[in-house]
């Protein structure tokens, strides 16, 4: 039973990680309906930053955010501006853009290994290796900081969401563009500034990668599918629902690894994807889906 808890607190531990990497993508999907398949690979390249920042100048993993979010922020700045602005008004977005960032997933991954190869790379700061004991337990710092920062940084978010002018046109962009274009909101100035935030997000969560997870560029396949299974349990375009998601999905996923084998853990992932897909397509907290 201790053991139990002990993996119990060992998955929670990952879930605020697991939740900021969904939260850039759900965000994307919640102002734009777009789902992002190259928001892994930007993780990785965010994780390369914050990995040789670490090397070269000994800049700790968590306050390379201040680098990575600001040089992912302006990267989706300029992704959106180079590719969405000219599909916009086509006839099926939608598919298009799925084709367009698995494409752009796919020459960001082969940029990445023609310079830094495929080989396994991670961050080693000190506590990494060190844990806060608990009695019987043990939480280890590196995931309990990575936790703790995820989950400040989700709150941020939703409180510049919830009380910036901004964050009002972005929340009104999301449930309805056509209301928000009347009542004066530039809907094509939200979604660009809406996806670099979520691509900024993605720095940060390749900030907290390169060192609680070892890498290589082709490492966001595995990702993305992760990624894909928690925000539609949470519920597309729902910040809550994924959050809630991802606790759930990372407690199950560390206790199925505990008493099935790592072998099944990943798993989880995808049998949940199925399920919710065929019983709740709308997820936990998502709105049900209209004909």
């Amino acid at each position: 039973m201790i053991q139990a808890i002990q993996v119990l607190l060992l998955g929670a531990c990952l879930g605020g990680v697991y939740a900021l990497m969904a939260s850039g993508l759900t965000l994307v999907f919640g102002v734009m309906r777009i789902v992002n398949i190259a928001h892994a690979v930007l993780m990785i390249a965010a994780a390369y930053i914050a990995f040789f920042a670490f090397q070269q100048i000994n800049l700790d993993p968590i306050l390379s955010i201040f680098v990575t979010m600001p040089v992912m922020f302006l990267i989706g700045i300029g992704i959106y501006r180079l590719f969405f602005t000219t599909i916009k008004s086509a006839e099926r977005t939608g598919e298009l853009t799925v084709l367009l960032t698995f494409s752009l997933a796919l020459i960001v991954e082969g940029t990445l290994g023609y310079f830094f190869s495929n080989i396994y790379r991670s961050a080693n700061p000190t506590y990494t290796t060190e844990a806060v004991h608990l009695g019987q337990f043990f939480l280890p710092k590196g995931q309990l900081y990575a936790t703790i920062l995820s989950i400040a940084l989700i709150g941020l978010l939703w409180l510049f969401l919830k009380y910036s002018r901004i964050g009002y046109a972005i929340r009104a962009t999301m449930q309805n563009k056509s209301a928000a274009q009347i009542v004066g909101v530039n809907v094509e100035r939200m979604s660009m500034i809406s996806f670099g935030i979520g691509i900024a997000l993605a720095g940060a969560s390749g900030s907290l990668m390169s060192y609680l997870f070892t890498f290589y560029p082709g490492k966001h396949w595995e990702f993305i599918a992760i990624l894909l299974s928690l925000i539609v349990l949470g519920g597309m375009g729902s910040l809550g629902g994924v959050l809630i998601g991802s606790f759930i999905l990372a407690i199950s996923s560390s206790l199925v690894g505990y008493y099935f084998g790592l072998t099944w853990s990943p798993i989880t992932f995808f049998l949940a994807l199925f399920i919710i897909l065929l019983f709740r397509p709308q997820g936990l907290l998502g709105k049900k889906l209209e004909a």
